[in-house]
């Protein structure tokens, strides 16, 4: 069998290098020609999109072919840029180079390189810190622009059971707001605790009814609860930006400096305890969870659901745009959520997306610095539900409640959602039904936007 590998292997050789050019043009072929070498030597069929691989060529290309189909593949590919994916028996897909994504191997491996970095708390805590300083300036804020004089834009209160609801814009740079919504609980005494809810990349943001549970439940069992738009995704965001703006790099930036401005607002409210701030979200809101649990001190608790993954940086440049896993030589997002160390952190996890694989590679690695810190042990959870896909369901709600729960000293008996009034979208607008409450100085336009937060971060 492997002298008949080895003949097929050599005829397939000589022949792409007998229909191929000479060391004079690098034996140049066109890609579309290779790939239709490689179906026909491996018996396989690759799927792609004509456009991806019209007028590209191959260098050397005969050369690049190895006994392994994947192997050849990957050399053949590197150069022009274009990734693949094993799509059924024999079955490959083709795609642009996807800069977020490494294999659960590569993953594990930068793990195992990672882990050879620091030994102790003394060589963990100064790799934190090149990373925190790396990554701000990387975001662009590692000198925070001045915070505009404005005051904050409230609604009226609604009441519910056991809850209260006011809808808040704060403009984070001249003329640019970011918009949520405040959920308190009905009878506040003395300091409660505060959760931030960044919002991911789902059909209808953070109007949609699990995430109106999630902060109202919160609320109903004894903390404020924060939901805010995703910068150029949904919400009222759009009234100052495109949908298609939402894919620019610098919205990373944008979105970590709203975190920012949110929480320099809600800290000052007189029954806000700032000894107990938690953030969460899912998806893209999991990645904001983990970079301002890393680079913001002022969060204490922390809960990323179905993001946390060695090979999976995050498909959208709002999560992975500025170049934040580059920091250190290269990091991942297990390392910068192994930031938040020693504060409690709850990492949900299912078996559906790319978090599958947390229980027996990420969650170790995540151990393993946290036990650099007395009791640190005791602060790190998992919870993995490996029927659930990929979203902020029920059942990783009700273990983000308890987790909350035991570290804020809240009241489990009131995590009940049959309570929860899901409203329409329209009544956590800030703006009215169609913008129309808008400020005139708002500004318009990505460019825009560009060119103020420029001004901003370039001021002495």
């Amino acid at each position: 069998m492997k002298k008949l590998l080895f003949s097929l292997f050599v005829f397939a050789f000589s022949y792409t290098i007998g229909n191929s050019q000479t060391s004079d043009d690098a034996f140049k072929q066109p890609l579309q020609e290779v790939l239709q070498q490689i179906q026909q030597r491996y018996g396989i069929a690759i799927r792609y999109d004509e456009k991806l691989v019209k007028d590209k060529w191959v260098n050397y290309a005969g050369w690049k072919f190895k006994p392994n189909v994947e192997k050849t593949l990957a050399n053949v590919l590197a150069s022009a840029d274009i990734t693949f994916a094993k799509e059924g028996d024999k079955k490959y897909k083709l795609q642009n180079y996807q800069y977020h994504l490494k294999t659960v191997e590569e993953g594990k491996e930068q793990l195992q390189y990672l882990s050879t970095l620091y030994s102790n708390r003394e060589s963990w805590e100064q790799r934190k810190a090149e990373l925190k300083s790396c990554m701000l300036s990387a975001l662009r804020l590692n000198h925070l622009p001045a915070a505009p004089a404005s005051k904050p834009i409230i609604t009226a209160v609604r009441k519910f059971d056991g809850y209260t609801v006011e809808n808040i814009a704060i403009e984070t740079l001249p003329g640019l707001y970011v918009s949520g919504s405040l959920y308190r609980p009905a009878r506040v005494k003395g300091k409660v605790p505060l959760v931030l809810n960044p919002d991911g990349h789902f059909s209808k943001g953070r109007y949609r009814a699990d995430c109106q549970y999630r902060c109202a439940t919160l609320a109903r069992m004894g903390a404020m609860a924060f939901s805010y738009d995703l910068f150029g995704w949904d919400g009222e965001s759009l009234l100052q930006v495109q949908s298609t703006d939402h894919r620019r790099a610098l919205v990373q930036s944008i979105q970590a400096l709203s975190a920012i401005r949110i929480l320099d607002y809600l800290t000052t409210l007189k029954n806000v305890d700032t000894n107990r701030i938690a953030i969460t979200g899912a998806s893209g809101g999991g990645s904001q969870t983990m970079l301002m649990a890393s680079i913001d001190d002022r969060i204490d608790l922390s809960v990323p659901v179905a993001m946390l993954s060695s090979y999976h940086s995050g498909g959208c440049p709002c999560e992975s745009g500025m170049g934040v896993h580059m920091c250190g030589g290269g990091t991942n997002n297990v390392e910068i959520a192994a930031m938040a160390a020693p504060n409690p952190q709850l990492v949900i996890s299912d078996g559906k997306d790319w978090t599958k694989h947390v229980p027996e590679n990420e969650f170790p690695f995540l151990q393993r610095t946290y036990s650099f810190y007395n009791n640190g042990s005791s602060m790190l959870q998992n919870a993995h539900i490996a029927t659930d896909g990929h979203d902020y369901g029920k059942n990783k709600r009700e273990a983000m409640y308890a987790f909350v729960a035991d570290h804020f000293k809240l009241n489990k008996q009131a995590a009940d959602e049959s309570k929860v009034t899901i409203e329409k979208e329209q009544a956590l607008y800030v703006f009215g039904d169609k913008g129309e409450k808008l400020p005139p100085t708002a500004i318009k336009g990505f460019d825009e936007v560009t060119r103020v937060f420029e001004a901003a971060v370039s001021a002495k």
